[in-house]
């Protein structure tokens, strides 16, 4: 056994008396220069991330300075901002100019029966706020349009794409091309979910890479016309929070160039690799 081993068990130990941030301290899990940076409340509360070798004081410390812009507060985004706030993320700005309705809350879990009729961006702000009051939440109720959606990006360093129409997706993945961001962007539809992120700033494909043009109306069905089932979209939601906190801590292997594929009723997972087009008239 190692000295990590030794000292996570350690804290471990204390952690179970209730000193968790002596723990921390005595292992060495917390230096002196993580302390200038998290205070008593957020190492006891962030004790477990703390605890993972590959994350530990260093990752949470970029997570609090993160600035991360979730679009659409519905079925992706509900689960997707719930965790980013739970996970320590430092600003979440939330966008969506929708209210609440009572067909939304069979998936989208950041707003109760309560809330039919208040915006989403209020319901959901209240929600983080009550997992997390250390994170600062900017509602932007508003719809994304080529006017506002510069201004939007520009403020954030990881972009979040939970809309539910090809018109916002399209326009959203184009201008995270041209303000050089990170886009992690989901889909859902029935039993089924997508997943990637796009880098083509350091190299990688583009979302128009994989989907040169929007479908044609009527092709694809929406969630509204084709129904989905709702925990499909709190596995998609998580699993895009997952790959955000890798993208802001550095840790792991990034979804860059690739395509997750999950089919919930065979339970099966693909992986699938994406190439750039030397062609895309957005980033070729």
């Amino acid at each position: 056994m190692d000295r990590l081993y030794y000292r996570l068990t350690y804290a471990v130990k204390c952690q179970v008396q209730g000193d968790v941030s002596l723990a921390l301290r005595r292992t060495h899990i917390i230096d002196g220069v993580m302390e200038l940076n998290l205070s008593e409340d957020e190492i006891q509360r962030y004790a477990r991330h703390i605890l993972l070798r590959e994350l530990g004081g260093t990752g949470q410390v970029r997570l609090k300075a993160a600035r991360v812009l979730v679009v659409g507060a519905g079925g992706l985004g509900s689960p997707l901002a719930l965790y980013l706030a739970a996970a320590g993320v430092g600003t979440i700005g939330l966008v969506d100019a929708d209210v609440v309705e009572l067909s939304n809350l069979q998936r989208q879990i950041a707003h109760g029966t309560a809330d039919i009729g208040r915006p989403k961006v209020d319901s959901a702000a209240e929600s983080l706020r009550r997992i997390n009051p250390l994170v600062q939440v900017i509602r932007h109720n508003a719809r994304l349009d080529a006017a506002n959606m510069a201004g939007l990006l520009a403020g954030y360093d990881i972009i979040c794409d939970g809309t539910d129409n090809f018109e916002t997706r399209f326009l959203l993945a184009d201008a995270c091309v041209a303000a050089r961001k990170t886009l992690v962007t989901a889909a859902v539809l029935r039993f089924e979910g997508q997943l990637s992120t796009f880098k083509p700033h350091e190299g990688g494909p583009c979302y128009r890479c994989l989907y040169p043009e929007p479908p044609p109306e009527g092709l694809v069905p929406s969630c509204s016309e084709a129904g989905v089932l709702g925990s499909v979209t709190g596995v998609l939601g998580t699993l895009q929070a997952t790959e955000v906190v890798k993208e802001i801590t550095g840790i792991g292997k990034s979804l860059a160039g690739y395509l997750l594929v999950w089919n919930a009723l065979d339970a099966e997972f693909r992986k699938i690799r994406l190439k750039k087009d030397p062609a895309c008239p957005v980033c070729g």
